[in-house]
């Protein structure tokens, strides 16, 4: 410190500039994920059409459009009367096919007592025997006929068959609505979780299997290769998702691969067909170098450019190639090797070549450079 301080005043007695105070990191090559940003659309988990499985005229439309249904609830209420009516009918054909039935036993009892004692023949037996057969055959016949009646009668209170936000409703009360009809009355899409579905170029795909292949890169752990989304101004969604597939065809007009992603979605935030850019990990570069963005500044062309602090304290321009960025760094395809130590804060007061004073850079309060991200 006491030589510091008597070159910084003998820079003030001859009138020169004391050195720049900077703060530096030292360089440091780690496993870097290499992240691609596809574009996708969010496609709803499960969507299902609400039919009338019963005709009938359309008499109560229960539910709030654009609401959360769950599976059972009553959408809407046909009119039942007709229902109600075949429902007593098959009541009251099964009460005559059980009257039949035990006058059937009946007639059996009495013709098996008689045919003990020697009275009866066996040809009345055997008539009585087919009798109960037929009446058994009967009330099993009504029962079903009961069932179906029931069924029917249900069937007049339309229920979701899905648990989902249900759009607008495509019918109105009085309409006859029909079993047969190929229109439906609304439709429900589960939301959450949603899918977002995206392209990649299948040479891109390839190139990244090919250096995986090649030890040049490694393949995340399975499960493991994080998913996040992107929305057009730059913000990402909060919550994670994760890979469900790729699809195995290439598209022959786009020469796109299909994958996608699910993502929880409990507030409702994203919505079917929003736009979005995912952001995938595909891969992990095992000896990576990243740089805080912050350190990167911009030739007269637009160039990312980084000082260098040399051995003598000098800082030197370095031209570099910068790939996607990482949170608040930048990943650096070329330029820079692990062990040299860049100026991070403080390249504003430097001059190429200019002598610096340094200390280590912390990122207690480091930010993106959200300037140079948007130069990229």
């Amino acid at each position: 410190m006491l030589v510091l301080a008597s070159g910084h005043l003998r820079a003030q007695e001859s009138g020169e500039m004391p050195p720049p105070a900077v703060s530096v990191l030292e360089i440091k090559a780690h496993p870097v994920p290499v992240m691609s940003e596809l574009p996708g659309r969010i496609a709803a988990t499960r969507i299902s059409e609400v039919r009338a499985r019963v005709s009938g005229i359309l008499q109560e439309r229960v539910f709030e459009q654009g609401s959360l249904v769950h599976q059972g609830d009553v959408l809407y209420r046909i009119d039942p009367k007709l229902f109600q009516v075949r429902v007593a009918s098959a009541k009251a054909a099964l009460q005559k096919a059980k009257a039949i039935q035990a006058n059937a036993k009946q007639q059996l009892e009495r013709q098996r007592s008689l045919r003990e004692r020697n009275v009866s023949t066996a040809v009345d037996y055997d008539t009585a025997a087919v009798n109960l057969a037929q009446a058994d055959a009967d009330v099993a016949a009504q029962e079903a006929a009961l069932d179906e009646a029931q069924i029917n009668l249900d069937y007049t209170e339309v229920r979701a068959p899905i648990t989902g936000i249900i759009g607008g409703a495509l019918v109105t009360e009085g309409t006859l609505v029909t079993a047969e009809g190929a229109s439906n009355l609304a439709l429900i899409q589960q939301i959450d979780p949603v899918y977002a579905d995206f392209t990649q170029s299948a040479q891109d795909l390839l190139a990244l299997k090919r250096a995986v292949s090649e030890g040049k890169l490694q393949s995340p752990a399975p499960g493991q290769a994080s998913v996040e989304l992107v929305f057009d101004g730059g913000t990402s969604y909060a919550k994670p998702g994760k890979l469900l597939f790729s699809n195995a065809n290439v598209d022959p007009g786009t020469g796109q691969v299909t994958l996608r992603a699910e993502f929880p979605n409990p507030d409702g935030d994203l919505l079917p067909g929003m736009y979005v850019r995912v952001r995938i990990e595909q891969a992990v570069q095992k000896s990576g170098i990243t740089i805080p963005q912050r350190a990167v500044t911009r030739n007269a062309e637009g160039n990312p450019q980084v000082f260098v602090l040399a051995a003598d304290q000098t800082a030197q321009v370095r031209n570099l190639v910068l790939g996607a960025s990482l949170g608040a760094e930048w990943i650096v395809l070329s330029g820079l090797k692990s062990g040299e130590t860049i100026i991070v804060d403080g390249v504003q007061k430097v001059t190429p070549g200019g002598k610096v004073v340094s200390e280590p850079w912390t990122p207690q309060s480091a930010e993106p450079n959200t300037s140079d991200q948007a130069a990229k």
